[in-house]
């Protein structure tokens, strides 16, 4: 049929007005899409690049782990040492494949999710308190209760008797006494505050327990590497941080005493010790305040989270096969990197329990795990 000029024109505009309204379908995730587009699906495009964000206790192992398993598999991970509050809540957006918490998710955090997580236990550690005293030799001991008054801003300064009589022949000075402490939700805060919260009354009275919490004195820092850094910036100052930053820092951290009244050095063998006891099913422990005689009382495991059900937001098989594979790898083969960088290995009772967790992760309702 031949089109006269009028009919070409006319059949030209229309063709140009649907483009445009295809066009416009497409850039606001239209077009018949019926599992949705958030920014994980659109930022996440590259299966062999997975990114994860959370807790910075577990830094220095992760930047290990990912480099190692990187060298074999190919798989580049972007981990963001942002805080474990911040890392459950990229996780909670989806905006992140794992999330990573020195403490597992509370039943807030929980009711914010839009499906189940599951939290796998990667390694365990301790949260040291590490001062600025350079007029100090020796190492420092600190009880339950001194340590307690120190945070609560009731002891201020160094020569208080309180500390003297714990540490005697060691020369105290007058120095006054700067709390270091997390400005940021912190799964380092959650073990350091449900210690004292164990260990003083009046602690968990007026304070209580968390990852963020009121503090009655002190300087906040964001992450780690924050209270690391004030402290080593600050004389007199004392803040609470994982034992690997203290050690790739060279900064003195005290030996603590124990509920069996033993002044424990923290150390991947009393971490280790701590960490010697039943699992249950779905890992969420707190190691704090340990009956074993050997144990550091202020341990923790750390976990990585990620969702149950991995078929969401337009994730492929293959990216959540590799990242489950990834998290096999990191409980089991990863572990070896542990020790160097003052991490105790899972044991063998983790190690299972972290196995059989994994093995609940499916896609599209089928394990992906064989």
């Amino acid at each position: 049929m031949k089109l006269n000029s009028f009919q070409i024109k006319r059949s030209l505009a229309a063709g140009a007005f649907f483009a445009i309204i295809s066009a416009s379908l497409v850039s606001c995730g239209g077009g018949g899409s019926t599992s949705g587009s958030d920014s994980t699906s659109n930022s996440n495009s590259d299966d062999n690049a997975l990114i994860g964000a959370g807790s910075s206790f577990d830094n220095p192992l992760f930047s290990k782990q990912f480099s190692e398993y990187n060298k074999t598999s190919g798989l580049k991970v972007n981990y963001q040492s942002v805080g474990s509050g911040a890392g459950i809540s990229q996780l909670t957006n989806k905006t992140v494949d794992f999330g990573a918490s020195d403490a597992p998710m509370n039943g807030k955090q929980d009711s914010a999710l839009t499906a189940p997580a599951i939290h796998i236990p990667i390694t365990a550690g301790a949260v040291v308190l590490s001062y600025n005293l350079p007029e100090v030799k020796d190492t420092l001991m600190l009880t339950p209760s001194v340590l307690a008054d120190i945070f609560l801003g009731k002891i201020t300064k160094w020569n208080d008797a309180q500390i003297a009589a714990i540490n005697k022949g060691v020369k105290l000075p007058a120095t006054g006494i700067v709390i270091a402490h997390r400005s940021d939700g912190s799964g380092t805060t959650n073990i350091f505050t449900t210690y004292l919260a164990k260990v003083s009354e009046e602690w968990s009275t007026k304070v209580g327990k968390g990852s963020a919490v009121n503090w009655p004195v002190g300087l906040g820092g964001k992450g780690n590497e924050g209270v690391a850094g004030s402290i080593k910036q600050t004389p007199g100052a004392i803040g609470y941080i994982e034992l690997a930053y203290a050690v790739q820092n060279s900064m003195p951290y005290a030996k603590v005493q124990n509920k069996a009244g033993n002044f424990i050095t923290p150390s991947i063998a009393s971490v280790t010790a701590a960490a010697n006891t039943q699992i249950p099913a779905d890992s969420k422990i707190s190691l704090t305040n340990t009956d074993a005689a050997d144990g550091y009382p202020i341990a923790s495991f750390s976990w990585v989270i990620i969702y149950k059900e991995q078929k969401y937001n337009n994730r492929s098989l293959d990216r959540a096969t590799k990242l489950v594979k990834l998290l096999s790898w990191m409980i089991h083969d990863g572990q070896q990197y542990s020790s160097a960088l003052t991490y105790a290995p899972l044991s063998a009772a983790a190690v299972s329990t972290g196995d059989a967790i994994l093995k609940q992760a499916t896609y599209d309702g089928k394990p992906i795990l064989q």
